[in-house]
């Protein structure tokens, strides 16, 4: 008898992701000697306790080892709560349990500025999108992920998100009066050279709580998912429901759906604006506005907005109402001055030409 279903659809999703990452790297899924282990790419496991990366853990485990690669787990402890020390500590016991190797516990500090320490690290076989805080904490916990990896030289970090954390994260993109590469939500890869991979976005949060539960997988359940101070919790306790009453089922699939139709038209926006950014500019290497005002708006503001990376402006900084003031030195001139962006930088027009330096 096969695997109660919630485990085979984690396992499946999992294996898929193994099998990408192994082709990445020139191989074929299957068991390693003890001689090739040590030189087998490591993946590692983001794991909160909570039911959704304890499913991802599990299936990991399980998963690797037959597609000839190495498995670890990360748990980042953010500070935010009494005893998350502790509770870190269990879920690296837990990860060990699973037959993981490495696993490390991560402390960080969330603010301002991030500061991680690597507080523990088991090496040895057996034994037992939202802003304001929300956002602090998401970079801290990055951050600290991104240290690990390349501490590791892991060729890709799993993430647990969900196919309800994707309609979620749709949701607030569209509350924020987002453009479509916010609609797009999560991509299943991204990170520098595609080292996050979520295998979960097309399945449901249920699932993977199923899946833990006839496994007899312990999970935390963190009382800030629940907390309705937080952005993401309303939404998840309050705005999703409210939806699906007035809507009907399958609005979170509906959801998941516009997230990867979105995302699709994003990257053709994005591919077809870089080709276009070349026949913009002059000699010098000059933004013309005629040939700008000539665009396709979608493609326009594309162009305007990595030509103002480009000069220094920080991306997370840089917002659409940024773009929209400089995109009407395009097509609304009335001589109007020069346009502030983040980081110092300064968008001007000046002789039929659009100037975008720092300064």
């Amino acid at each position: 008898m096969g695997p109660h279903p919630a485990v085979a659809a984690i396992r499946l999703a999992v294996r898929r992701v193994l099998n990408d990452i192994l082709a990445e790297h020139g191989r074929t899924p299957g068991r390693l000697t003890p001689d090739e282990r040590s030189s087998s790419p490591l993946v590692l496991v983001a794991c909160s306790g909570g039911a959704d990366s304890m499913a991802l853990a599990s299936a990991l485990a399980f998963e690797a080892p037959r597609a000839g690669l190495r498995a670890g787990g990360v748990t980042v402890d953010h500070g935010l709560q009494a005893g998350s020390d502790l509770r870190a500590a269990e879920v690296a016991a837990r990860l060990r349990d699973l037959g993981l190797d490495p696993v490390e516990s991560v402390a960080v500090t969330v603010g301002r500025e991030t500061r991680v320490a690597h507080s523990a690290s088991y090496r040895g076989g057996g034994g037992g999108g939202t802003g304001g805080p929300e956002a602090a904490a998401r970079d801290a916990r990055y951050a600290a992920l991104d240290a690990a990896a390349e501490r590791h030289r892991a060729a890709a970090v799993l993430l647990g998100h969900t196919r309800d954390d994707q309609a979620e994260t749709v949701l607030l993109g569209l509350a924020r009066g987002s453009g479509i590469r916010s609609l797009s939500g999560m991509a299943a890869v991204s990170g520098a050279g595609g080292r996050y991979r979520r295998p979960f976005l097309q399945l449901d949060r249920q699932t993977a709580r199923t899946a833990c539960m006839v496994q007899s997988l312990p999970v935390w359940d963190d009382p800030h998912n629940a907390d309705p101070a937080y952005t993401r919790s309303r939404l998840r306790h309050e705005g999703l429901p409210a939806l699906e009453k007035a809507l009907g089922k399958g609005v979170v699939e509906a959801l998941a759906r516009t997230a990867q139709l979105s995302r699709d038209d994003a990257d053709a926006l994005d591919a077809w604006a870089g080709k276009a950014a070349a026949g913009v500019r002059d000699a010098d290497g000059r933004l013309e506005c005629a040939a700008l005002h000539d665009l396709p708006p979608a493609v326009r503001r594309r162009v305007l907005r990595r030509a103002a990376i480009e000069a220094g402006a920080p991306a997370g900084s840089l917002f659409a109402r940024h773009i929209e003031e400089v995109d009407r030195l395009i097509t609304g001139w009335r001589g109007q001055g020069a346009i502030n962006l983040p980081g110092r930088v300064v968008a001007r027009r000046q002789g039929g030409r659009l100037v975008i330096r720092q300064g």
